[in-house]
């Protein structure tokens, strides 16, 4: 594809542009990564990973799915010129996450200390989650303004914020930490980055919403949107992300429980390099989502099988050089890690190969959460995560980190190959690869 016909055709421009701060971020990630291996205690390590996902899955939680719908409504509002009305909308989203990130904090008080020490096996595991909880609300606006800022069409500001500004902080705090020798406060620093970056983007938000029209929108206006329909839009898209966050945790979460912080530490790395092809799924899923619920709308179907062909042809062509790349040089990359670290070499082999063939699948859940059918993606999560929670048990406790791998890729595999035969049964649509 020659430089003149990416730029004539703006879902490609968009998807480069946008992967290419996400490799920005990578990159970041990568090189906090590696000066924490080479500096600090695995156990560590792996505590500061377990919170990043424990943080994952219970934003996903308190976000409600918002993180998406906001996208999915400003498609509509634009549909009919209303954009407007976003600000309106906005609001109530925040309402609705500061309450349930408040009920989120009651409940983990009532189970309590000893039950999550019990289950984990481990006396400071309590107070480590505590403190994440805590912390929770700042992170999941920090998410939801993310996204906001991208409805708002400042992408490559959201793109920054998401990617690499989220780790200016937990760097600084941790090369700091290292030099006055206090490196068990990592987990600490990492949280108290997020009350920095609610305010910071809040602020942004606002700004942005200030440029758009001054029109007034009177409370008719805004009717649709209430806080039930904006719940019953939003809650399945929190359940798909919840369902994959699950899926990236359960293996973390068994990992500690069976094998200990340090194989958490090393199945994060397989797994952060894994990520570059998250990264890669994900800037073409951010671009072309709110063309897929734009042109749904309005029916347009040759233009909408035109943008799933080109996302997936997008997808697998960025997708298979790295997976080459990677699985070429596997033990040498982990190696640059530190020496322990060539113990997650298979599981680095299965997430890498794993996430090649499930690129195959183009965009089917992105389709199926732009065109209003967030419920039936739902549902196939609900019994991925299922099998991914069975064969975790199963697994880890005799292949450790491999185990973790297998359980994650055939999850995985389970609702691409299903959410693909829907689409085509119902919509005729191919979003496979051709």
């Amino acid at each position: 594809m020659g430089f003149n016909k990416i730029k004539k055709n703006p879902i490609v421009l968009q998807s480069f542009t946008t992967m290419f701060l996400r490799i920005i971020g990578v990159v970041t990630l990568f090189g906090f990564s590696l000066f924490l291996t080479h500096n600090y205690d695995p156990k560590i390590i792996g505590q500061f990973d377990f919170i990043r996902m424990v943080l994952l899955v219970l934003s996903s939680i308190c976000v409600l799915g918002t993180d998406q719908s906001i996208l999915y409504f400003t498609g509509i509002l634009k549909s009919s010129n209303e954009t407007e009305k976003l600000k309106a909308i906005y609001k109530k989203i925040v309402v609705l996450i500061f309450s349930i990130s408040i009920l989120v904090l009651t409940v983990f008080f009532i189970i309590g200390q000893d039950r999550i020490n019990l289950f984990f096996n481990q006396k400071g595991t309590y107070l480590l989650i505590a403190k994440a909880v805590v912390a929770l609300f700042f992170y999941s606006i920090t998410l939801f303004n993310t996204e906001t800022i991208r409805a708002l069409d400042k992408i490559y500001i959201a793109e920054l914020f998401r990617n690499t500004f989220k780790y200016v902080s937990v760097i600084i705090g941790a090369v700091v930490l290292f030099y006055i020798h206090q490196e068990t406060y990592l987990v600490d620093t990492f949280l108290i980055g997020f009350v920095a970056l609610a305010m910071i983007t809040t602020v942004i938000v606002f700004r942005l919403f200030k440029k758009q029209k001054k029109d007034s929108v009177i409370a008719k206006a805004t009717d649709l949107f209430t806080y039930s329909f904006i719940v019953h839009k939003s809650y399945p898209m929190a359940v798909s992300n919840l369902a994959i966050f699950l899926m990236m945790t359960f293996d973390v979460v068994f990992l500690k429980k069976f094998k200990g912080d340090e194989m958490v530490a090393y199945y994060s790395i397989a797994m952060k390099l894994v990520s570059v092809l998250f990264m890669i799924n994900n800037s073409v899923y951010i671009s072309v989502s709110l063309k897929i619920a734009q042109l749904y709308t309005e029916k347009n179907r040759t233009e909408l099988v035109k943008v799933l062909k080109e996302s997936a042809r997008i997808i697998v062509m960025l997708t298979l050089p790295v997976v080459l790349i990677v699985c070429l040089f596997s033990e040498d990359i982990l190696y640059f890690f530190g020496e322990n670290y060539i113990e997650g070499k298979q599981a680095l082999l299965i997430l890498m190969l794993g996430q090649l063939l499930a690129s195959f699948f183009g965009v089917s859940a992105i389709y199926l959460n732009m065109t209003g059918r967030q419920s039936t993606f739902q549902i196939v999560l609900i019994f991925a995560v299922l099998l991914n929670l069975i064969l975790n048990i199963i697994l880890i406790p005799m292949y450790s980190l491999t185990g973790a791998a297998i359980a994650f890729v055939l999850s995985l595999f389970f609702w691409n190959i299903v959410t693909t035969i829907y689409i085509y049964k119902k919509d005729k649509i191919l979003v496979l690869f051709h």
